[in-house]
């Protein structure tokens, strides 16, 4: 950002709510904001909470604290007051600044917390709170990039909290590479409603489109009416997304009869969660333009490939290795497999986490002795090179001793041309497990579960059909739109 300030100072950098920020400005609102963090004595190795909606105080808040060498901790402002409390008590953190003015939710966390306006946050529209209690910060050792920058709490876990520690490094690594893959300017305009309190939108879009000095459009939270309006009018160039505000937007102009327009939009792309293939398929011919795939995970920075530019692909892989990343498909006891082999996915190079944050014991599940970090994700790399993901260990299901991949149901299912998503889980039924579908059609559309069956009966292998079908007007997600397969999970094993 810093670059760009100087270079640069009057380039817009991020807009929000129709005030645009150029570089310049912003580079002023991070020193500000900075100077308060230390005045209120925040030194290198603490912890610095953000509860937060995309904004343009997250931004400057999250970069001031990175500028002290404090550890930056985005959370979504729409997390329960629960889940808030108990990252709070694990992190420690030196100070907790919200995002109170962009954010109702983020303004009620402070209020519980009995968080502070001050003059220094009046402009970026953001309160604080001190720590309760002794806070002792993390030794600074090593060079800079090895230390950590930002600690991320993975969404949709139970029991403790697991905080992925990602270095200044880390966070780089993705920046470049991914940023470049995309050929990214200051000529773009980036549609940036992912969460920046999620890595992908933390790593990929803002701190990736800042690195090549694009334009953030500032979204807090995804409506498909607002997207389809800003993509048709506000000079959209680029658009990130998880699969579920695709498949909304596909859902509006199934149910609006109007076409989608995006006259300037040359980038999408899709991650966070599982692409399928008809999504893909729908949305390209809604918008003209090639909907990119990629994988990646959170102890990974995310993104560990992606597909490519100048190689638009009509099939669901998540694309080539991004540059000095090596990966590993390997058998249940860490052989290497031959090509072509499905197996679990290991990755390694200078996107890998440092580990889990007070946790050595889950670091040592995930991480080897020479730095493979296991994904806990089936995977299979073509000749190509190409990757594609099979699905997760944990939620492989095994029916009368054969495997059934949820993503493969999931896919046919959302292939019928009334269905918007579906997610696939397993059952436990005398000693077998048994395929279960949650079904969201299209809105205005019906469908039956005798009919899903009969579609599903033409395509896949018996032993692979759900015993029961569940229609849901929608599915319950995460605040950054993935679905929470484990609720479901929960909730099939109760019928």
């Amino acid at each position: 950002m810093r670059y760009w300030a100087e270079s640069a100072p009057d380039l817009p950098a991020v807009t929000q709510e129709g005030r645009t920020w150029s570089y310049g400005e912003l580079g002023q609102a991070v020193e500000r904001t900075a100077a308060f963090l230390k005045a209120h004595e925040v030194h290198a190795g603490d912890r610095v909470l953000l509860v937060m909606e995309n904004s343009i105080a997250a931004i400057a808040g999250m970069l001031a604290a990175m500028k002290l060498g404090a550890w930056a901790i985005p959370l979504n402002a729409r997390l329960s007051a629960r889940e808030i409390d108990e990252i709070r008590k694990h992190a420690t953190p030196r100070l907790t600044l919200y995002t109170a003015r962009i954010s109702r939710d983020a303004a009620v966390h402070g209020d519980r917390h009995g968080a502070q306006a001050a003059p220094s946050l009046e402009e970026i529209g953001a309160t604080y709170a001190a720590a309760d209690g002794i806070v002792h910060p993390e030794p600074s050792l090593g060079p800079p990039r090895d230390r950590v920058a930002a600690l991320i709490y993975t969404s949709g876990t139970t029991g403790a909290p697991k905080g992925v520690m990602l270095t200044h490094g880390n966070l780089l690594f993705i920046a470049g590479r991914s940023s470049q893959a995309r050929r990214m300017s200051p000529a773009d305009k980036v549609y940036a409603v992912l969460p920046i309190s999620h890595v992908f939108g933390l790593a990929s879009v803002f701190l990736g489109n800042m690195y090549r000095g694009s334009h953030l459009y500032l979204v807090s939270r995804f409506a498909p009416a607002e997207a389809a309006r800003a993509l048709a009018e506000e000079g959209i160039t680029a658009f990130h997304g998880v699969p579920a505000m695709f498949s909304h937007l596909a859902g509006l102009a199934a149910s609006t009869g109007q076409p989608l327009a995006a006259p300037k939009l040359r980038y999408m792309s899709a991650g966070g969660s599982p692409l399928d293939l008809t999504l893909k398929q729908r949305i390209e011919r809604l918008l003209g333009v090639a909907l990119n795939n990629g994988y990646g995970l959170t102890e990974s920075s995310p993104t560990v490939c992606m597909t490519q530019i100048d190689d638009p692909r009509a099939d669901d892989t998540v694309g080539t290795l991004l540059p000095d990343v090596q990966v590993r498909i390997v058998d249940k006891d860490g052989a290497d497999l031959p090509p072509g082999g499905v197996g679990e996915m290991w990755v390694k190079g200078g996107l890998v986490m440092k580990g889990y944050y007070r946790d050595p014991a889950r670091t040592a599940e995930v991480l080897t002795p020479d730095l493979w970090l296991k994904t806990g994700d089936f995977a299979r790399q073509a000749d190509d090179g190409s990757l594609y993901i099979v699905g997760r260990l944990k939620e492989l299901i095994i029916r009368s001793g054969f495997n059934v991949y949820p993503a493969e149901v999931e896919g046919v299912i959302t292939s019928h041309p009334d269905i918007s998503m579906a997610v696939v889980v397993g059952r436990s039924r005398d000693g077998n497990e048994e395929v279960v579908a949650f079904v969201q059609p299209i809105p205005g559309r019906a469908i039956t579960p005798e009919a899903l069956e009969a579609f599903v009966a033409e395509r896949l292998a018996p032993y692979k059909h759900p015993a029961q079908y569940l229609i849901r007007e929608s599915l319950p997600a995460t605040p950054t739109g993935k679905i929470l397969r484990h609720q479901l999970q929960q909730e099939a094993r109760g019928l």
